[in-house]
């Protein structure tokens, strides 16, 4: 069986550093907001060239964090508005909800899933404060326009680059390109690690401080609240593991290019849509291959005869799930066509080459 994603065997690959990691914090007897903390936020901060990283509890977390953040210092508040796209995964949306601001839905570009940064300008109201770029399946989005855009009409961009570590912007990586970042450290992910986790990135030194303090029971200093804050803390153990994976991103990341490109190139079947190969090699790290077709059960069920599995990245668009009720009436017509078409073939640093041929070959006679 060629899995989507064999965790044991990219985990097992950095064994011995992990081990050492988990051991060496085991045996320190400090488990939380320890040195494996500040050695990771420090390596994550150098790796972004960004001047703060806070390690928090997940990815969704992250971004609730950074606009939570944004409403106790004043930029935003309760009812303000920000556009997001409107085929992400819902964490982008639960984020802006749970703070009581209001998720105002873009429709993606056909041919990279990434929100369309033509139509942002018209969703822009008097009420409009931040912009929400979601760097969906591994793909940087990003423009000068959407620079001056933002500038012009004072609204912050904040990136949900859970899916894009390692991507970048005519070299600036995903994570500094906006005024703050959420990212995932899902264990499915690049960057994964043993359990749940995240970080916020930002270069501004009061959100840094109010992310903090908020994700720590809203405090800067033991029994003192300053914040009606959330317990969102990145525990040293999975802190430990993840400083030790980053050291190899890059590398992994190139590994999934090359598969990537192997699929751009070989995979030849008319009931097929391969995604776009970005001009910048450094664009995309390939979080997941996403191709689109008429006939997505018919081709999973060809899939899996073969001894190959895939998945649905995502079957419901986030306006027609039942928590968001209210949005259900709304019509997106190039989301909904996405949701309904994408299938996501294996990628990961582990495969080998006779697996990627193997997908290959059966996508071709289907």
């Amino acid at each position: 069986m060629i899995k989507f994603l064999d965790l044991q065997k990219i985990n097992l690959a950095h064994q011995q550093e992990i081990e050492e990691s988990i051991l060496r914090t085991f045996r320190s007897g400090w488990y939380l907001l320890g040195n494996e903390l500040k050695k990771f936020e420090s390596s994550l901060s150098n790796y972004h060239t960004v001047p703060h990283a806070i390690g928090v509890a997940n990815g969704l977390d992250a971004l609730r964090l950074i606009f939570r953040a944004y409403i106790e210092l004043g930029v935003m508040q309760p009812g303000d508005e920000v556009i997001v796209p409107s085929n992400t995964y819902i964490a982008s949306i639960l984020a802006i909800s749970d703070n009581g601001l209001v998720p105002v839905l873009c429709e993606p570009e056909i041919t990279t899933y990434n929100i369309d940064l033509n139509k942002i300008k018209e969703c822009i109201t008097t009420k409009t404060k931040a912009i929400l770029l979601v760097h969906l399946y591994g793909r940087t989005v990003f423009s000068e326009e959407l620079k001056q855009l933002c500038n012009q009409h004072n609204l912050k961009i904040v990136e949900d680059n859970a899916q894009a570590i390692g991507a970048s912007w005519k070299g600036i990586k995903t994570g500094a390109l906006g005024d703050a970042a959420g990212f995932s450290f899902y264990p499915g992910k690049n960057l994964g690690a043993l359990g749940d986790a995240g970080a916020v990135t930002c270069k501004d030194d009061q959100l840094a401080s109010a992310v903090r303090a908020i994700a720590n029971y809203g405090s800067n200093q033991k029994y003192v609240n300053i914040y009606q804050g959330l317990n969102s803390r990145l525990d040293e153990i999975q802190a430990a593991v993840l400083d030790v994976k980053l050291k190899y991103i890059d590398v992994e990341n190139d590994v999934r290019r090359r598969i990537a490109l192997r699929y751009i190139n070989e995979i030849r079947n008319d009931k097929i849509i391969l995604p776009q190969n970005p001009q910048d090699e450094l664009e995309h790290v390939w979080h997941i291959f996403v191709i689109r077709t008429d006939n997505r059960e018919d081709l999973m069920k060809h899939l899996l005869a073969h001894e190959i599995q895939s998945l649905i990245h995502y079957p419901i668009p986030p306006h027609k799930q039942q928590a968001y009720s209210s949005l259900n009436n709304l019509i997106f017509p190039i989301s909904e066509k996405i949701h309904k078409e994408v299938l996501s073939l294996p990628i990961s640093p582990v495969m080998t080459q006779a697996e990627v041929t193997c997908v290959i070959d059966t996508i071709n006679k289907y």
